[in-house]
């Protein structure tokens, strides 16, 4: 039986290791991988004016469209040698707060493990577990593997 193994981005280096691990566990039992950026929109609610507000959503979706195939393609690459025959990759964009988004994802595609880098983080917080990687942890019921 194929599982669903979910890998939130969101363009780190933690989240590239993350993603190679996820191909080497997924192409050895065939597995589906959803590749899922998260737009961090909560402080776009500050700005005064909507329209603003709106403008920065969609260039940051067009961000995300444009990070989240190239992020695919380079996993297939140096993974797989330019397609994963095993295994079936899809990406998504949505937008919220990332943990809640990443919680409601594991729910509403009933992903049965998490892959994701322990933060985004720079500097000497890469020691420490990034705030949202600390909080699907503890709240996502299932297994998660955090990648340094």
């Amino acid at each position: 039986m194929r599982k669903k193994i979910l890998l939130p981005v969101d363009g780190s280096q933690q989240a590239k290791r993350a993603g190679e691990e996820a191909i080497t566990m997924a192409d050895a039992a065939g597995d589906d991988i959803i590749v899922l950026y998260v737009i961090d929109t909560g402080y776009l609610y500050a700005l005064p004016q909507q329209e603003l507000s709106d403008q920065i959503s969609e260039g940051l979706r067009k961000e995300g469209e444009k990070a989240l195939e190239l992020f695919k393609k380079d996993l297939e690459v140096k993974q797989c040698g330019g397609t994963c025959k095993n295994i079936n990759i899809t990406t998504k964009i949505k937008e919220g707060k990332p943990a809640d988004v990443i919680l409601k994802t594991i729910e509403e595609e009933g992903v049965d493990q998490v892959v994701m880098g322990k933060s985004g983080k720079q500097g000497i917080e890469k020691l420490m577990l990034g705030s949202t990687t600390d909080r699907v942890l503890r709240s996502a019921g299932i297994p998660v593997n955090v990648v340094s």
